[in-house]
């Protein structure tokens, strides 16, 4: 086992990417393990040791957010040591597995969603690196990739999977499930609701990662006839984990080299300081 990684590919040598695996996603099943990481960041450990492999050449790293079996609920996630991490051993791009439970009826479970926005309702998690000293106040008006944006909504057309784009995510603290009245408002807002994009997605752009959330709708929320059980969750994950795994096997050859992308998340700071 590695306490550190190699150095970092430089950008002529391709995208190196890194996968963060949310409920149900708790290892790869992506790759054969080439090497597996224990990281050191100053704000901690991250939720697991990262797996390294590769996706058709390109260098993947796999981190599960929750900890192998889902030990570590999402209010108690160290999200700035899981992005500080993969950041070290030199990923620039990170494709991010999210449960959700659904605001809409058009969007049933099962049902794949890229968002383009998110609300944050989350209440007590550290949201930044820069907590004092240089102050920086990153852009987030377009809080996601749009590259790797496009190249999941190719992937995914490729793959035959359904898949809702221009969505809002909502962030909740959890971990527990809203209430009846939380819902309904929530559903004035937005599309989907979670407990993990936030501030997991701000940090990425700290970092100046690229980052995209890939959604898996595993229920309707509360607003529908029937409140949201894990056991129902649960029935649906299985399904939604295999046809990710295939969606992320088809994504990751496609992601662009860092040089060639036209985002400006790898700039993120230096349009952020005062």
């Amino acid at each position: 086992m590695k306490s550190k990684s190699a150095q970092p590919r430089g950008q002529a040598e391709g995208p190196v990417v890194g996968i963060i695996g949310g409920s149900g996603l708790y290892e790869s099943g992506l790759f054969p393990s080439k090497a597996v990481h224990k990281v050191s960041t100053p704000w901690g450990s991250p939720s697991g040791f990262i797996e390294e492999g590769e996706i058709d050449g390109v260098r993947t790293f796999f981190l599960p957010r929750h900890g192998k079996g889902h030990t570590i609920p999402a209010h108690r996630v160290n999200y700035r040591a899981n992005i500080d991490a993969l950041k070290t051993l030199g990923v620039d791009a990170i494709i991010t597995v999210n449960s959700v439970g659904s605001l809409r009826e058009d969007l049933p479970p099962e049902t794949f969603v890229l968002p383009d926005q998110f609300i944050d309702f989350t209440k007590g998690r550290p949201t930044t690196f820069y907590d004092g000293g240089k102050t920086y106040h990153i852009s987030m008006a377009d809080p996601f990739c749009p590259d790797l944006s496009r190249t999941a909504v190719t992937a995914a057309a490729s793959s035959k999977i359904r898949f809702a784009t221009a969505k809002t995510y909502v962030c909740v603290e959890g971990p527990r499930f809203s209430t009846r009245a939380e819902s309904r408002f929530f559903r004035t807002l937005a599309d989907v609701i979670g407990m993990t994009l936030c501030p997991e997605a701000q940090l990425a752009r700290e970092r100046e990662v690229c980052y995209l959330p890939v959604c898996m709708v595993t229920d309707f929320d509360v607003w529908a006839e029937h409140p949201v059980e894990a056991t129902d969750i649960a029935s649906v994950l299985s399904s939604n984990v295999s046809r990710v795994r295939r969606l992320i096997r088809g994504m990751v050859p496609q992601i662009p080299n860092a040089s060639a992308r036209k985002c400006r998340c790898q700039t993120a700071l230096g349009e952020a300081g005062l």
